[in-house]
């Protein structure tokens, strides 16, 4: 059971959107936004119901009424010191509406071919039974526990919606302070953000740069948008979700502060750039392009086969931009032009163009040509500085890169097991009987990472350069001496060097096509 305690509480006379019930979380249901207005605790007059979404199970839908008049709350729901409102049978009394008998998330996601449910395809198995009642009060945050033992014992409160504990809290904006930092650790800030490591990294980024005041967005928007993204990404994949985009912008503002752009770029560049890191892998299902062909899903027609998942997210992130009316405010023409160059950004993410996009980026650095006063060259560099964004993990630091390894693998065994089951050609790198972590990675750095941060290098040749390079070298070193056999493969395709730019990079398109 997942409690949220960050959503509104929604009225009852009020018809609830459909688009609020298909999302995670919990809603709860009230004539007030006070939670105890009674003197008495046991006399709920203010909280009537909630509706929630479990964790782990998102096609399950749990409905529990509390109370519907002032009247004593009945038997068979008790007070504990450790919760606001935990029931005697909760769990017996749940009432669980599944997709089988009829009920279906409206939600963006991918809808499966083959019977693969792409929203649930890396969850794991929920234990059968009921759960004991020592691990639902686990589930509310210690400051929440106190404030629910004062609330009982007639205390005042000052604040009833804590979203996070005040020391997480703490700790996330001491964190955010050093954003800029390449150690930066992603993981530990999304444990302190209880999961909401893009919306508050995004956010405090806009702010940082003054958008939000330059570009007079309205705040409520702004929250409303970056949760909307953040939800759909599908948090159930190992690697591609959330907090792999709240990655991927944290690197993006390590790039726009180099001095080449931070010189060069304006206000609207750093917004176009902030905005295609979070939303570039938006509603990624799980699986590669190839996948979606061969299944033959609506997507792969839709975009007759060419950059799939990337026009997907584009689209995606489009939809909600119009959702929310974020540039409502804007003139029609700069609305359609932010829409246009965040999907020009996005669609360079696809890795089936890596050679493309090198092989323009090489000629410019070797002619010298690159004039950052001109906004198509401006807008080139911002695509070259996403593209290594999104596959910056082996040059972070071990204990960073080493959880993102593990991550992508997991991601594409997973896919492997599907393809299995349903007789399919297994992808390439899939097959967890024929790969390894070390192999898939050493391969990956040798024919995609490298060539394209040595050009960056050359572009921007500053301290933070030469430490992506070294802790690639170092992470390549260590995968290496796990797997001997693909570090010596690796060796043989980089000793011939016309070799090394042609036909190796086919191999690297399909393994890249997966991570990006």
């Amino acid at each position: 059971m997942e409690l949220c305690y960050q959503l509104p509480v929604l009225p009852l006379d009020r018809p609830v959107p459909k688009h609020v019930l298909s999302r995670r979380g919990a809603i709860s249901f009230s004539s007030s936004s006070s939670l105890f207005g009674a003197p008495d605790p046991r006399q709920l007059s203010q909280r009537r119901g909630a509706i929630s979404y479990d964790s782990s199970d998102q096609t399950a839908l749990y409905i529990r009424m509390l109370a519907v008049t002032n009247k004593t709350i009945k038997p068979s729901f008790v007070f504990t010191p450790g919760a606001c409102v935990i029931f005697k049978q909760l769990f017996s009394r749940d009432v669980r509406v599944r997709s089988q008998v009829g009920f279906e998330p409206e939600r963006r996601g991918s809808h499966p071919y083959l019977g693969v449910d792409f929203r649930t395809l890396h969850s794991r198995a929920e234990s059968a039974g009921s759960i004991p009642a020592r691990r639902v009060r686990r589930l509310f945050s210690f400051q929440r526990h106190l404030l629910s033992s004062r609330l009982l014992r007639g205390a005042p409160h000052l604040n009833p919606l804590h979203i996070l504990d005040e020391d997480y809290c703490g700790q996330a904006k001491c964190m955010l302070e050093k954003v800029g930092s390449w150690n930066f650790d992603i993981f530990l800030f999304d444990r302190l953000t209880n999961g909401n490591s893009l919306v508050f990294l995004t956010f405090h980024l806009l702010n940082q740069y003054g958008l939000i005041e330059l570009f007079q967005l309205d705040m409520v928007k702004v929250r409303q948008f970056l949760v909307l993204v953040q939800e759909d990404y599908h948090n159930q994949n190992p690697y591609h979700n959330a907090v792999h985009a709240a990655d991927v912008t944290q690197a993006m503002h390590c790039y726009l502060r180099e001095p080449k752009l931070a010189q060069s770029l304006t206000s609207f560049d750093i917004l176009l750039g902030l905005l295609a890191a979070a939303t570039h892998d938006l509603d990624h299902p799980g699986v590669n392009q190839p996948f979606l062909i061969k299944t033959n899903h609506y997507l792969a027609a839709l975009y007759r086969n060419t950059s799939v998942l990337e026009n997907h997210h584009w689209r995606s992130a489009v939809g909600l931009l119009r959702e929310t009316e974020l540039f409502s405010h804007l003139p029609a023409e700069d609305s359609l032009s932010i829409e246009r160059q965040l999907g020009s950004l996005i669609l360079a993410t696809d890795i089936s163009r890596q050679n493309e996009y090198l092989s323009r980026f090489r000629t410019h650095l070797d002619e010298n040509n690159l004039c950052l006063g001109h906004a198509s060259h401006r807008h080139f560099v911002l695509q070259m500085a996403l593209k290594c964004a999104d596959i910056c993990n082996p040059c972070r630091p071990w204990e960073l890169s080493k959880q993102w390894s593990e991550k992508v693998t997991e991601e594409f065994f997973h896919q492997g097991d599907i393809e299995k089951k349903h007789k399919l050609e297994i992808s390439p790198l899939c097959d967890s009987e024929a790969n390894t972590i070390a192999s898939v990675q050493i391969g990956f750095m040798t024919y995609v990472v490298e060539p394209l941060f040595a050009e960056w290098a050359r572009f921007s040749d500053t301290r933070l350069s030469q430490t992506m390079l070294g802790h690639l070298g170092l992470n390549k070193a260590s995968w290496s001496a796990m797997d001997p056999e693909a570090s010596g493969s690796s060796e043989e395709g980089e000793s011939e060097p016309g070799r090394a730019t042609e036909e190796p990079s086919s191999r690297a398109l399909s393994q890249g096509s997966q991570e990006s």
